[in-house]
């Protein structure tokens, strides 16, 4: 059949079709939500390197909040100490 014409790694669906089964229903997200798919690309999949730094920090201060929350819960009651 040959190969998608967008990601050029997959067989495409069908002898009469030009992409892969995933590159067309990215073709079919970009028809619905037109420019907004590039920009939802853009501000996800494209990070400076000061950004991804701050992402990087921003996910180790939420880990560190989970596991105090966490550790805070576990502690036996006052009522419980007799």
């Amino acid at each position: 059949m040959g190969l998608c014409y967008l990601c050029e790694k997959q067989e495409r669906e069908s002898y009469w079709s030009h992409y892969c089964t995933d590159c067309r229903r990215l073709k079919h997200y970009i028809n619905l939500f037109d420019k907004r798919v590039y920009e939802i690309l853009d501000n996800v999949l494209t990070r400076t390197e000061d950004k991804q730094d701050n992402k990087i920090k921003e996910e180790i201060k939420t880990e560190i909040e989970k596991k105090a929350y966490t550790l805070r819960s576990d502690k036996p009651d006052k009522k419980e100490k007799k």
